[in-house]
């Protein structure tokens, strides 16, 4: 439920109503039709719908402070500053308010009417006289005469009785075009536009030509003159429709499906007139159709006799093509709206009688005689969907009212379906007449020099009779309001009233808080004569289609002709055209006498329309942008040195001050430069830019068609002239400001900051020049890049568009002006296109200096000093292709194109390189082609960002992966210089010139000795992706071992191509270190890999490394053994848990997985592995890795390996245990080097010694205990005390009896001993102590109860022993 506003509210202390909010009720609180409850309060206010627009309208940018950055908080350049400027200037352009939201349900009757000619809304540009031969034959009339116009052809007619003339009433003394070939006297005329398909295309027109016996079709085709006039042919097209009897007065047609309908005074029915190229059956070429009267009576024909005369009937139809509808006004001031369907088909859906339309009235004012049913409706106009989505329709009363209604359809307005029919219509608004002249004339005379102020009034005169009667009336978008008064009939001469919108105005409301009002600009001319007909000349204005921004002249009164309307009466056709406002600022500054004239005229525009309207229209007029029709009726620039002066002054003098917002301190991210508004002078001169600028800005620069052979073609989206016309204008504001650029605060430089008093004004010129700059730089882009496009269509540019690669094609296609003008990427393909239009001029054999000089001269922006040296450069390497590379003129050619390219290495881009380096290429250049690849890889990263990159490890989201990518295009070009010197390399001798080795010899010296340590990395990269390693590690170059160190951290090949090349370059130290390195990484290394690493790295450590020292050497040496070590205790563990029969598979897995990987510590090993197991050989071996000398820990362990040995071998009863247990011993013995701390003889002996007497007793050899030490070479020194030692303690279970068994491996033992000390010529036993010893031992030997022939061998052995000792 939504209510109607029925006080007017007045702003409150404090309130914001221009603050948009979400409503309490609806979005857009519109009174529904036949619901309005206005009282008498509102009478008097015309109060607008809300729409979607801001309720302040302003007409100049609303530039914010502090919106100077870009989201990320980073500073706009210049470019993106104008850019951004000039959009929201566009952008508010578009705001302008609908004509919804301010002919909104109420009534008016506000008129701005200035007895000032230079506030007029339209002034007079010719009179054209009818020729005398048209008075000939009108005083030769029997019957009828009709005049009207065709004002968009420029021509008028008339028809006399039967004939019809025609002629171009702009030119004295044109021809009479003449219809003459039917006999009946001409009723009515109407030219229309043909349904397509149905006519040739050179007939654009038809003329409808109505009899008192029939209608006629004759085809009219328009032909421009060489004198710049225009003249008609009328060609017979043999199509008529019988129409005796129906005194047919109204034609109307609908210009978008060219259907024609026709109305007669014998019966008020619609027809419409059919027309077919050729004839069907039962359907002929030609004829009508009947849409309101059905049925057999539509077939009756219409006699005069014996019928009864019809009261009502059609005196005007309008179609509106935007909605499919057709509006007719009848006599009675009926109208009636008919919906036109696709089919063909014409409904009547709404009839509005007079008495409804009153009715409708009563509801918004009190009683009128004006608003009496007394009156009729005149005429009634459309108002088309672009214009305004919910009014649809003006009606205007004789009492000189317009009657604004709006049609509904059963679900809400009729704004876009144009299919669907509405179904009622309403009155929303009545626009009363004006003040009676005679009062305003007396009002002027009191205050000659003043505009009366808008909205003065306090009340709405609705009693008014300046307009009474009215006789016709017509209204063109977008709002152009033309009333015929007849105020004496029997004069025959008619008052003209002429309205237009107040277009300043309504953008920019009186007061921010209220709506823009419906104002109106007013003038009272003399026509001195009977009107006739009246035409549009101009096309229908729409500065946009659609309703918000369609009536906004401001926008496009610099782009746009002013709308002109011709006006036929009985003495001539008079031409009216439309004033802007820059020409109404022009002609106001025109008259006034003395300064105080000019200021005051200046602050009235400036209350009127804004302080940044008024600069924008000052500074139009200076730079000669106002016109004026002069006394011969010509339309010129005002030129007036003195006008011009004016507008300088009121642009400078009048321009208002940049202002500092202190309230914007709170936000910390600004700083205090951002926190000013710049002048409403930066505003207006912006807004100037913005209107000029506007039908190119967001417009592609070329389109592409297809011609109709198939081939392409590419046109200007804007036509040349247009863009000449921007030029011309923004280069004479270039020239203003730089003339006028010391007198406007911004501009004057340095000296303006000591005129300033306070920090804050500082700040605020600061900021004043900062956007002041922006637009002067963008100014100068726009008018070179004019000048580029200008160039561009010179050439041929189809052959231009065609050669380009397609990705620049493409942004060919859809770059726009702005683009070109302020973005750099605009600049870039404008930068392309030059270069394509060179090399097209190169290749057709112009002289590249001439072409790059025209360039330079017309848009030096969009070609360099840069470009000009690269021009000079490609055609050097032509001359050297068409001299022959081989000659020495022609490697000149060469070194020089070389010069140059590599002058200009940093503008190149990289079509160019690539172009170069084929060419040079092609001619065995190879030198050359790799020295221009790196000199412009290097010149694009002269911060060598690339480097730094790559030496960081190349993080990813990083900006220098960019810098890097762009070197590498470069080196790729290089790469393709190695691969096709490698492609005539494996060429048989016989195919390779006899200068390919020097060439060959040059290019690699550029490669090895350059010092570009990027180039080198990415070389070396290609190598490796080419398999070519081995190629690597030729290369001589300390980049080489930079390189893969860099390499080796993420790569194990990179890493074992380190070492190898260290290897091959005698630094083995430096190997090893890799090796080293390799066998403790992180890669995914089996264990076996790395063991073989740290033996490689043994090895290498153990060598001589020329420099290097020997401590380092034997540090790294130590350490590569210990890890060697480790790492052999974990293969050892790795291979028996795969042999392991314990555990399932997946946990066997899972461990070998863990352990065939990097090297694990000591303790992760014994306690996760090796002591669970219960893998006692494998502890023992992490003791002596580890050091560990906790004897009892050692014997512990020693005693569960012999333990789990014999029960192994026993489960499995492959062999003795005793010989498992020897194998075992060996073994350990070996690898543990006979440590004292980890093979302790005091410790294993008697372990062995106890394990054979309760295991093996009488298994295997006696004494196989002391064969297995004696077998790892154990020192008999090391043995003999600990024997002896067990034989005296007589301890378990050597004790007694058993003693015995020691006995005899100490017999064995000294047996052994005397046996291989007394072969040489050293003492007995090593000693004489030891041999005194020997014979101590071997006489207890003698009482332990050995068997007699051991008994034997004791004593004797005893007995050999002393004698020795002797």
């Amino acid at each position: 439920m939504s209510f109607s506003v029925q006080t007017p509210q007045r702003p409150l202390p404090g309130a914001y109503l221009q603050t948009p909010a979400v409503s309490r009720t609806q979005p857009n609180p519109t009174p529904q039709p036949g619901f309005s409850s206005r009282t008498s309060n509102s009478v008097g206010r015309n109060v607008p719908q809300p729409s979607n627009q801001s309720l302040a309208q302003q007409s100049q940018p609303q530039q914010q402070p502090g919106q100077h950055g870009r989201p990320g908080g980073e500073p706009l350049d210049p470019m993106e500053r104008a850019s951004k400027t000039i959009n929201e200037a566009l952008a508010q352009e578009k705001r302008y308010p609908e004509l919804d939201s301010y002919i909104g349900q109420g009534i008016s009757s506000d008129y701005n009417v200035s007895g000032m000619a230079a506030w007029a809304p339209f002034q007079k540009i010719k009179l054209y006289d009818i020729p005398d031969r048209i008075f000939d034959q009108y005083n030769r009339a029997q019957v009828s005469t009709l005049m009207g116009l065709f004002a968009e052809l420029n021509h008028a007619w008339v028809a006399i009785d039967n004939a019809l003339y025609i002629w171009d009433y702009t030119r004295p003394g044109s021809d009479l075009i003449g219809f003459e070939e039917q006999p009946n006297s001409i009723t009515a005329v109407r030219m229309v536009v043909p349904r397509p398909g149905v006519f040739v295309p050179s007939i654009s027109r038809l003329l409808v030509v109505a009899t008192t016996a029939e209608i006629i079709l004759v085809g009219l085709a328009p032909r421009n003159t060489p004198t710049g006039g225009m003249t008609i042919i009328l060609y017979e097209t043999r199509m008529s429709v019988p129409t005796r009897g129906m005194d047919i007065c109204v034609i109307e047609c609908s210009a978008a499906t060219g259907r024609i309908f026709f109305t007669g005074k014998g019966d008020g029915d619609i027809y419409e007139l059919t027309y077919q190229q050729e004839e069907k059956w039962f359907q002929g070429r030609c004829g009508k159709i009947n849409h309101t009267t059905k049925g057999l009576s539509a077939l009756a024909p219409a006699l005069p006799f014996g019928q009864k005369q019809q009261s009502d009937y059609i005196t005007q139809m309008v179609v509106d093509d935007s909605r499919k509808l057709l509006y007719t006004l009848s006599s009675k001031s009926t109208i009636r709206t008919f919906h036109m369907k696709p089919n063909g088909g014409l409904d009547l859906v709404i009839i509005k009688h007079l008495t409804e339309t009153l009715s409708n009235i009563g509801h918004m004012t009190s009683q009128s005689e004006l608003i009496s049913p007394k009156m009729t409706i005149v005429s009634i106009s459309s108002i088309p969907a672009q214009e305004a989505s919910k009014l649809h329709l003006v009606a205007t009363t004789s009492t000189g009212c317009r009657v604004f209604m709006s049609a509904t359809s059963s679900y809400g307005w009729s704004v876009t379906e144009s299919s669907s029919a509405p179904t009622s219509m309403q009155v929303q608004h009545v626009k009363f007449p004006p003040a009676d002249p005679v009062t305003a004339q007396a009002s002027q005379q009191q205050n000659n020099m003043q505009v009366t102020p808008y909205g003065g009034n306090t009340g709405i005169n609705t009693s008014s009779k300046a307009l009474l009667p009215t006789r016709r009336a017509s209204r063109y978008p977008p709002g152009y309001f033309f009333c015929f008064v007849s105020r004496a009939p029997q004069a025959a001469v008619d008052s003209l009233f002429i309205t237009a919108p107040d277009t300043g105005r309504i953008a920019r409301p009186q007061e921010p808080s209220q709506l823009s009002r419906f104002a109106e600009l007013g003038i009272w001319l003399e026509i001195g004569g009977h009107v006739q007909d009246i035409g549009l000349v101009s096309a229908p204005f729409s500065a946009v289609p659609s309703p918000a921004g369609f009536g906004n002249e401001l926008a496009v009164q610099y782009d746009k002709t002013s709308s002109e309307v011709a006006i036929l009466t009985n003495t001539g056709v008079h031409t009216l055209r439309r004033r802007r406002l820059v020409d109404m600022f022009a002609s106001c500054i025109r008259v006034v006498g003395s300064e105080e004239g000019l200021e005051e005229q200046v602050k009235k525009f400036i209350r009127q329309y804004g302080r940044g309207e008024t600069a924008a229209t000052a500074v139009a007029v200076a730079c000669g942008q106002g016109l004026d029709v002069t006394s011969d009726s010509r339309i010129a620039e005002i030129i007036n040195p003195e006008v011009v002066e004016h507008a300088r002054r009121a642009f400078i003098d009048f321009g208002g001050k940049p202002t500092y917002n202190e309230n914007l301190m709170i936000d910390q991210s600004l700083s205090a430069i951002d926190m000013v508004r710049p002048s409403p002078r930066h505003d207006g001169l912006a807004l100037y830019i913005a209107r000029l600028v506007r039908s190119i800005w967001k417009a592609p620069i070329a389109v592409e068609s297809v011609t109709p052979s198939g081939g392409l073609a590419v046109n200007p989206s804007v036509s040349l002239a247009n863009l000449q016309g921007v030029q011309r204008a923004l280069t004479k504001l270039q020239e203003f400001l730089n003339n006028n650029k010391t007198f406007i605060d911004g501009l004057a430089g340095p000296e303006a900051l000591g005129r300033v008093a306070t920090k804050n004004e500082e700040v605020a010129l600061q900021a004043e020049h900062r956007a002041l700059h922006a637009l002067v730089l963008l100014i100068s882009n726009i008018v070179e890049g004019i000048s580029f496009v200008l160039v561009l269509f010179d050439e041929r540019i189809t052959e231009i568009v065609l050669s380009l690669p397609n990705e620049t094609r493409q942004q060919a296609r859809n770059i726009t002006y702005e683009g070109l003008f302020c973005t750099s990427s605009g600049k870039d393909l404008a930068k392309e296109l030059v270069k394509a239009i060179v090399n097209r001029n190169i290749a057709n054999g112009s002289n590249v200096d001439t072409v790059a000089e025209a360039l330079r001269r017309r848009c030096g922006s969009f070609c360099s000093a840069d470009d000009v040296v690269i021009f000079k450069a490609q055609e050097q390497l032509k001359k050297a292709s068409e001299a022959g590379s081989g000659s020495e003129f022609g490697r000149n050619l060469l070194n020089e194109s070389l010069r140059l390219f590599k002058q200009v290495a940093s503008s190149l881009s990289m079509e160019q390189l690539q172009w170069a380096v084929q060419q040079y290429v092609s001619a065995q250049f190879y030198a050359g082609a790799i020295e221009l690849a790196l000199k412009v890889a290097q010149e694009g990263d002269r911060g060598n960002r690339a480097l730094s990159w790559i030496q960081e490890g190349r993080p990813e989201q990083d900006p220098r992966a960019t810098v890097f990518e762009a070197r590498k295009r470069c080196y790729d070009l290089a790469h393709q210089v190695i691969t096709a010197l490698d492609q005539i390399s494996n060429q048989p001798p016989d195919m390779v010139s006899g200068q390919y080795a020097t060439r060959r010899d040059e290019a690699y010296n550029v490669i090895n000795t350059s010092e570009d340590e990027v180039f080198q990395t990415n070389l070396y990269d290609w190598y490796l992706a080419q398999n070519q390693s081995d190629r690597l590690l030729q290369v001589q170059s300390p980049y080489v071992a930079i390189y893969l160190e860099r390499k080796s951290f993420d790569d194990v090949r990179h890493a074992n191509l380190l070492w190898e090349y260290y290897a091959n370059a005698n630094r083995y130290h430096d190997a090893a270190v890799v090796q080293l390195a390799l066998a403790k990484s992180a890669f995914a290394l089996p264990l076996d890999k790395r063991i073989e690493y740290l033996s490689r790295a043994k090895a290498n450590a153990s060598a001589y490394a020329p420099g290097v020292g020997r401590q380092p050497r034997q540090l790294l040496l130590h350490e590569v053994s210990d890890l060697l070590e480790v790492a052999s205790i974990q293969d050892d563990l790795l291979q028996r848990l795969k042999a392991d029969p314990r555990g399932t598979r997946e946990r066997k897995l899972e461990i070998a997985n863990e352990l065939d990987g990097p090297t694990l510590s000591l303790t992760e090993l014994y306690n996760r592995y090796a002591d669970q197991a219960s893998y006692f050989d494998v502890c023992i071996l992490i003791y002596q890795a580890a050091d560990h000398r906790n004897r009892a820990d050692i014997a512990q362990t020693w005693q569960n390996l012999l333990d789990v040995t014999h029960r192994e071998t026993v489960a499995r009863g492959e062999a003795q245990p005793y010989e498992a247990v020897i194998e075992r011993v060996r073994s350990l013995g070996t690898r543990l080097n006979l440590s004292e701390s980890t093979f302790p003889i005091p410790v294993l002996v008697p372990l062995l010694e106890r394990y054979s007497f309760e295991n093996q007793r009488g298994v295997g050899p006696a004494t196989w205990v002391m064969d297995l030490f004696l077998e790892l070479q154990v020192p008999y020194e090391s043995i003999f005390p600990v024997l002896e030692g067990m034989l005296y303690d007589d301890e378990a279970p050597f004790g007694g009896r058993n003693r015995r068994y020691i006995a005899v491996d100490m017999l064995h033992l000294v047996r052994r001993w005397f046996h291989d000390t007394g072969r040489g010529k050293g003492k007995v036993f090593g000693s004489e102590a030891n041999a005194a010893a020997v014979s101590e031992t071997l006489l207890l030997l003698q009482q332990v109860g050995l068997e007699r022939e051991m008994l034997e061998e004791c004593q004797a052995l005893r007995a050999r022993v002393e004698l020795l000792l002797r």
